[in-house]
């Protein structure tokens, strides 16, 4: 099968100082020789003359890097220009690059799945790298960083072959049973590594929670009875006016989203319309949809007025709520305050400020202990998640006390989970899943 030569600019459009232009394939050396003259020393930054291949006319001067196969990014040919970035320039190169024979512009995510393909990244290191670039925070770069240097991949190939070796064992016993010494061996070993490993993967399930909210950011609904001061806290909070503020009752449409970042740690604050009865078509709409995000949240901010407090709605069950009192600053130092003071929740003030710290601290807190203290966790993904799942399923049967007298059906949920572990790291045929993550990468990469 022919393999195109891909090409992209990597920097992204927009006027800039600098532009990356990313080359990979059989076709590179030829381009270079074409548009420079000549193939740059491997791995050496090399100032060179950007040509027209056909016209021969100087498109600009910049820095040529030429990385021979198989060291590279995706195990091809590679090459980068590195030229000035004005629109005009990238135009002329991107159009000089699509006149070569075999050579065509790259799809998204290509780069990284030729370097898939070819064996430079296993699946979850790829996901690590896609996680990288979108990261927002500290505590997500340093996660998908892990990622990307193949924590998971080590783990998940330590226990493949911990089954691997259990597996060959069986079969052995199937092969070989007549013979005692090699069955008390299989058992022996066999057993203890299943159950040593059911013991490894049930821990990484337990904390798989923590690693998607840290990667995927948590989400906090601001909710509550028209003009509690929704919007007046998700402004306060953000640091910006980003939601209209009005004393007119239901004035909040639609979801109103800010992220932020707390302690590296992401959360994305969502103003909600305020729920009441309304005849209003549009704001009942508003009214639905706050319904749907708060029964999806991780967590509700409960708003009302801290003179004329009301019960939280119903949201369904395991969601945290925490009531929050509001417009302190209007609420008369009286017996009301203290007796607020007392509750369970926040007595705030988002206009003065008052106790906004406080609420700070106790998202902060709260962001910490969901996302297992930005510490990050290997299963990041709901992909890495049920394969592990799978995993542990085949494992749990093969301890179940009826098929340990039974090899052959021992030896079949052996082949069950390490299939799955495969599938995590990629090393079986994972076609569906492939073109799902590959097309959430930019083009480029």
């Amino acid at each position: 099968m022919t393999i195109d030569t891909i090409f992209a600019l990597s920097s992204g459009f927009g006027r800039a100082a600098l532009a990356v232009l990313r080359l990979s394939g059989p076709h590179v050396r030829d381009i270079l020789l074409a548009m420079l003259g000549e193939v740059p020393a491997p791995r050496h930054a090399t100032l060179a003359a950007f040509k027209n291949a056909s016209s021969g006319e100087i498109i600009d001067r910049g820095l040529a890097l030429f990385f021979p196969a198989p060291a590279s990014f995706t195990g091809e040919d590679c090459a980068e220009f590195h030229c000035h970035g004005g629109p005009a320039v990238v135009a002329a190169m991107l159009r000089t690059l699509e006149s070569f024979k075999g050579v065509r512009p790259a799809e998204a995510g290509e780069f990284a799945r030729r370097a898939f393909e070819n064996g430079k990244f296993d699946l979850t290191e790829v996901e690590g790298l896609a996680d990288l670039i979108d990261a927002e925070t500290e505590a997500q770069r340093r996660q998908a960083l892990r990622q990307t240097q193949g924590e998971l991949g080590r783990k998940v190939g330590e226990w493949r072959k911990l089954l691997l070796d259990a597996s060959a064992h069986i079969e052995a016993e199937i092969d070989f049973g007549e013979e005692a010494d090699v069955s008390a061996l299989v058992r022996q070993e066999i057993l203890g590594t299943i159950a040593s490993l059911a013991d490894a993967l049930r821990t990484e399930l337990a904390a798989a929670g923590a690693g998607e909210r840290l990667r995927e950011g948590l989400v906090v609904v601001i909710a509550g009875p028209p003009n509690a001061g929704k919007s007046t806290l998700l402004n306060a909070l953000a640091r910006r006016e980003a939601a209209i503020v009005s004393p007119v009752p239901g004035t909040t449409r639609d979801a109103i989203e800010v992220h932020l970042d707390l302690a590296g740690l992401p959360l994305t604050l969502i103003d909600t319309a305020g729920l009441r009865d309304s005849e209003d078509p549009v704001e009942a709409i508003g009214i639905e949809r706050t319904k749907v995000r708060a029964a999806q949240a991780d967590l509700i901010l409960w708003l009302s007025v801290a003179a004329a407090p009301e019960a939280p709605a119903a949201f369904g069950e395991g969601i945290e709520i925490w009531p929050v009192f509001t417009k302190m600053d209007l609420v008369e130092r009286t017996g009301l305050q203290a007796e607020l003071g007392s509750r369970d929740g926040f007595s705030l003030s988002a206009a003065t400020g008052e106790n906004m710290d406080l609420l700070l601290a106790r998202l902060t807190e709260f962001a910490k202990s969901a996302t297992g203290g930005g510490q990050g966790a290997l299963l990041t993904r709901e992909r890495h998640r049920r394969s592990m799942a799978a995993a542990l399923v085949a494992l749990e049967k093969a301890q179940d006390e009826h098929l340990r007298e039974t090899p052959e059906l021992l030896a079949e949920d052996l082949r069950c989970a390490i299939r799955a572990l495969e599938s995590l790291i990629g090393k079986i045929d994972v076609e569906d899943v492939l073109d799902e993550i590959f097309s959430r990468f930019c083009i480029g990469k």
